[in-house]
């Protein structure tokens, strides 16, 4: 079959970059690569109380596919809903059937014409897609500078127009944080719409894995928040938090939410049961933090400290320049075992390519550091 020539030299520039994204099996290695953070969806206990929940109340019987607004809305749906809307301490909830989707669909409807949406430089692509999709204007401030952010606030201000502003509680590349205090202060004083993607945060931050925001009880003060499951979680799906008239604007316009097959009763009753355990194993998520801990102070013991990102979040970015020089670094702590991943430009910029290490609450400190251990000895 014929495949289009300008197709055909965007692969092949790819490849002379040595930056060609190919999909490989998942091999058994110690894991510092998923976002699996506290193991759940491994855990056979939360398959099985799943299982047993569908079958106790009855939702077995109940599978039809489609809409929402057709006939994929299962009672689960609400019962799963609410008892997020009280986790998170929000007005409402509503279920997305992905990070992306909820993203997507929040920024692709709810900024209007006239409208401004500013973003952090390094905001996910699900949000950029989105942004892509609003008729809003839209501009980036320089990561986490809220000096550039209030200056583009003051030179596009205008009280006809609503303003939004979009960050990540946690960024997935660089495992660093914004100071919420700071930007909900400005964002407070110039009138703007605060929404936070809490995707890497929901499991490891908070006193139950609530998230940044709610740790800080600042969760009064932000307009929207995106949570995503399939990081701590461990499963599929995703919730954009906020008041009832967010919740019913969503339903009816957003076109992510409107136009796709609901999610089925067991990955609902999967979020609703892996949200139960948040709550009940307080154990996993000391353990998550413990291993954060301990990491930080083994990279400075080793004088590894300055090739890292800081960062006190599950993902620790250590900085390795050009992407041959970092996928076979990687390749040498695969080859030792340690399933590590290199992330290349142009997923980051050209010189700050990078491995990305996840932090797990089932990872050994003995695993932890012999990572690192070998890491100093490929790089230096």
């Amino acid at each position: 079959m014929k495949f289009p020539k300008n197709l055909s030299e965007k692969l092949e520039a790819r490849k002379q970059n040595n930056a060609l994204r190919q999909l490989s099996q998942k091999q058994e290695k110690i894991d510092f690569v998923s976002n699996d953070y506290l193991g759940f969806s491994k855990s056979e206990k939360l398959f099985e109380e799943t299982h047993q929940y569908l079958i106790d109340h009855h939702y077995t019987q109940n599978g039809a596919t489609g809409s929402r607004l057709i006939s994929g809305n299962h009672p689960l749906y609400t019962e799963t809903e609410n008892y997020i809307a009280k986790f998170h301490q929000a007005e409402t909830a509503l279920i997305f059937n992905s990070g992306y989707d909820a993203n997507v669909g929040f920024f692709s409807s709810v900024p209007q014409k006239g409208d401004l949406i500013l973003y952090d430089e390094l905001i996910h692509a699900s949000i950029r897609d989105g942004i892509q999709l609003s008729n809003a204007k839209s501009y980036k401030f320089q990561h986490n500078d809220f000096e550039d952010l209030e200056r583009l606030i003051s030179k596009f201000n205008d009280t006809s127009s609503s303003i939004y502003i979009a960050t990540e509680s946690v960024f997935s590349m660089d495992g660093d944080t914004p100071n919420l205090e700071e930007l909900i202060s400005l964002t407070e004083k110039h009138n703007c719409y605060l929404v936070i993607d809490e995707a890497h945060a929901l499991g490891v931050f908070g006193e139950k894995g609530e998230g940044s925001v709610q740790e800080m009880g600042l969760h009064d003060k932000v307009f929207a928040r995106i949570m995503t499951f399939g990081k701590g979680l461990g499963c599929h799906g995703a919730v954009v938090l906020g008041s009832k008239e967010l919740k019913d604007y969503l339903v009816n316009f957003s076109r992510s939410f409107i136009y796709t097959t609901g999610l089925s009763p067991h990955s609902v009753a999967t979020i609703l049961i892996g949200y139960q355990h948040l709550e009940q194993e307080k154990n996993t998520l000391l353990q998550l933090r413990e291993n954060i801990n301990f990491f930080n102070q083994e990279k400075q013991m080793m004088g590894l400290r300055p090739l890292f990102v800081r960062s006190k979040s599950a993902i620790q970015c250590a900085i390795i320049p050009g992407n041959e020089k970092v996928k076979n670094i990687a390749l040498k702590l695969q080859e030792n075992g340690f399933d590590v991943k290199a992330i290349l430009s142009p997923t980051v910029p050209e010189g700050q390519e990078r491995l990305r290490i996840c932090l797990h609450s089932y990872n050994s400190k003995e695993e932890i550091s012999s990572l690192l251990r070998l890491l100093g000895t490929f790089v230096f």
